[in-house]
């Protein structure tokens, strides 16, 4: 059975909407995100997620390796 969440995670160093479209697109190809909806003037990524399938872990190595800095936002 699905475990699906949701998290926000800041993200500093992005410099146009184009960097959003590119994390995005990265995270989006993991197995078990649902979703990734990131905003280049909020400068946070909502992503919704299946955690039996993919660790948040894994979304923030991604991010990091593209170049930018992120943290999760806690609620």
């Amino acid at each position: 059975m699905a475990k699906i969440t949701k998290k926000t995670i800041k993200i500093e160093g992005m410099h146009c909407t184009s960097c959003a479209m590119s994390i995005d697109m990265d995270l989006e190809d993991l197995e078990g995100v649902i979703s990734s909806k990131t905003s280049y003037a909020k400068q946070i990524a909502e992503v919704e997620f299946d955690e039996e399938k993919v660790e948040l872990e894994k979304m923030l190595e991604i991010i990091k390796n593209l170049g930018y800095k992120p943290s999760v936002v806690v609620h």
